[in-house]
C-alpha cells in the first residue's frame, strides 16, 4: 500500500472546566503520535465569573501563541444532572472556543463517549482507564492528571480519525497510467 506524503500535524486538544480545563498537544507524523506538552489551566474559585472566563481565554492564547497548533479538539459538554453545573461548564467552554476561533484555528469536537470508545473502547470507561491508555499510547513514563488526560485524549481521537482519512483520501486517488517522458524538445505518452 502507498502512504500518504507525511506532514506533521500538531493538535491542540482541550477538556473545559470552570476550575480546571486541561490541555494537551500531539504532533501526528507518519500514522504516529508524538507527546508535546499537556497540563491544567486553574481558575480560582474565588474570582467571580469574568475573571475565572478571562484566565481560561488568556491562558489558551499564550498556549496557543507557544506552540501553534494546526486545528484544535474540544470535548462538547452533556447535558448535567445539574443544570446550572451544565451552564457554568457552557460558560468555560465558550471561553476556550473564542480564544481558538480568535487565533483563527480550525476546532472540531467529540463527545466524551466519542473519545472514551475511540480510546479505550468502552464509552463508559473512569478517569484512570482513560489516564493509561493516554500513558500506553503517547509513551508517557507515568499518568497525565485527571484532566490533562482527557485533553490528551481529545487529541488523540482526533488524530486517528485525520490519519485514517488521510489514508482513504490518498488509496483513492486515480493511479498513474501512463509515463511522460521528454526526447529532444518533443513529449510522447506510454
Amino acid at each position: 500500500m502507498i502512504k500518504p506524503p507525511s506532514r506533521t500535524l500538531r493538535i491542540l486538544g482541550v477538556d473545559p472546566g470552570l476550575r480546571m480545563t486541561g490541555y494537551g498537544l500531539i504532533d501526528v507524523l507518519g500514522g504516529k503520535q508524538h507527546y508535546i506538552a499537556s497540563g491544567v489551566i486553574r481558575s480560582s474559585t474565588e474570582a467571580s465569573m469574568p475573571e475565572r472566563l478571562h484566565t481560561i481565554f488568556s491562558a489558551l492564547l499564550e498556549l496557543t501563541e507557544q506552540y501553534q497548533p494546526h486545528l484544535a479538539v474540544v470535548e462538547k459538554i452533556f447535558v448535567n444532572i445539574n443544570p446550572q453545573s451544565t451552564l457554568l461548564l457552557g460558560q468555560a467552554r465558550g471561553a476556550a472556543l473564542t480564544a481558538l476561533t480568535h487565533r483563527q484555528i480550525a476546532v472540531v469536537e467529540y463527545t466524551a463517549l466519542q473519545i472514551k470508545q475511540a480510546l479505550v473502547g468502552n464509552g463508559k470507561a473512569n478517569k484512570e482507564q482513560v489516564q493509561e491508555m493516554v500513558k500506553r499510547l503517547l509513551n508517557l513514563p507515568q499518568r497525565p492528571s485527571p484532566d490533562a488526560a482527557d485533553a490528551l485524549a481529545a487529541a488523540i481521537t482526533h488524530a486517528q480519525s485525520y490519519e485514517l482519512l488521510q489514508q482513504l483520501a490518498f488509496n483513492s486517488l486515480p493511479k498513474q497510467t501512463h509515463q511522460t517522458t521528454v526526447r529532444k524538445g518533443r513529449t510522447s505518452w506510454k
